[in-house]
C-alpha cells in the first residue's frame, strides 16, 4: 500500500510540474513586454498586449486576496470579484507605468530560489543614469504553472503596502469608501491616459 502511494504521489507530482521554471516564466513575460515597449509601430494597442501579458503572468486573484487579508472572508463573493476586478486594474496601470519607465534600460535576472509550490525571481534594472532598482518577483503554483502574486521593488512588497493601505480605510472610514476611491482613482487614471495620448 505504501509503495502505490508513493508511485501516485511522484506520478501526480510530474503531471503537477509546470513545463517551465519560476524564472523562465517571468523572463519569457517581461521578454514579450520590453519588446511591445520597444516596437516603434505605432499601435494603439500596446497596452492591450501588456495587460494580456500581465494576465498570463499575474495571480491578480491572490494579490487581491493578500492585499484585503483579514477583510477578504467577510466580503460576499460578489464583493470579491468586484473588488478582484477594480485591484486588477489599478495594479496594471502601476504596474504598467513603471516598466514604461524601465523601456530602453538593462534587466538582468540575477537569481532564482524554488521552495515547493512557493520561489522567489530576483532581477535588476540598471539605468542610464547608472542608478539600479532591484525587482523580486514571488511566485506560486496555481493552475498547473507559475503565477507571480507579489513583487518587491527595491525590498518594498506591492501586496504589503497597498494592504497598509487598505486596512486603514476600512478601520477608519467604511470597505465601501474603499470600493469607491479605487472606482474614482481608476476613472481618473484612464482620464488622464487618454488625455496623453491625444
Amino acid at each position: 500500500m505504501g509503495k502505490a502511494f508513493a508511485a501516485w504521489l511522484m506520478v501526480a507530482s510530474a503531471v503537477a510540474a509546470p513545463a517551465m521554471g519560476p524564472r523562465q516564466t517571468v523572463e519569457t513575460a517581461l521578454t514579450r513586454v520590453v519588446s511591445v515597449f520597444q516596437d516603434t509601430e505605432p499601435r494603439a494597442d500596446h497596452r492591450g498586449e501588456v495587460r494580456r501579458i500581465a494576465r498570463q503572468l499575474f495571480d491578480f486573484q491572490e494579490m487581491t486576496r493578500r492585499a484585503l487579508s483579514r477583510h477578504w472572508a467577510t466580503r460576499t463573493p460578489a464583493e470579491q470579484t468586484e473588488f478582484v476586478a477594480l485591484f486588477t486594474e489599478l495594479l496594471e496601470r502601476s504596474y504598467m507605468s513603471r516598466l514604461e519607465g524601465f523601456a530602453g534600460e538593462k534587466l538582468t535576472f540575477v537569481g532564482e530560489a524554488v521552495d515547493g509550490t512557493y520561489a522567489t525571481v530576483k532581477s535588476k534594472v540598471l539605468t542610464q543614469g547608472r542608478s539600479e532598482t532591484l525587482l523580486d518577483y514571488r511566485l506560486h503554483i496555481r493552475d498547473g504553472r507559475w503565477r507571480v502574486y507579489d513583487v518587491l521593488v527595491d525590498g518594498v512588497s506591492f501586496v504589503s503596502t497597498y494592504r497598509s493601505q487598505f486596512d486603514r480605510v476600512i478601520t477608519a472610514e467604511s470597505y465601501d469608501l474603499l470600493v469607491e476611491k479605487l472606482r474614482r482613482k481608476n476613472a481618473d487614471t484612464a482620464v488622464a491616459e487618454r488625455a496623453k495620448r491625444l
